[in-house]
């Protein structure tokens, strides 16, 4: 399974919870999370997609430490059970 598949399904559930996962990318910093989900009440998720089995960068893991320093929620997802685990906990928390 590709990287690709992960990512799109999760574009599609946070659609279904009413948020957009934008596909974000920095020029000057390669190393950002793949996307910023944006969901109702103010929510906003960074999430790094993986192929399964892979894993970030050391440069990844740096900026989503730092991110993560910052107060932000940043996830790494690599499989489409660990999507839809993501879109069962904000389901609920959305309620």
């Amino acid at each position: 399974m590709l990287e690709n598949t992960v990512e799109k399904l999760l574009v599609k559930r946070v659609k279904q919870l009413g948020g957009k996962a934008y596909k974000f990318s920095s020029p000057s910093n390669k190393a950002i999370p793949d996307r910023l989900c944006c969901l109702p009440r103010g929510r906003i998720i960074f999430v790094e997609c993986k192929a399964p089995g892979k894993t970030p960068t050391p440069l990844q893991w740096k900026v989503i430490r730092f991110l993560q320093g910052l107060g932000f929620e940043v996830l790494v997802i690599d499989t489409l059970v660990k999507v839809e685990i993501f879109y069962e906990i904000l389901k609920e928390d959305l309620k």
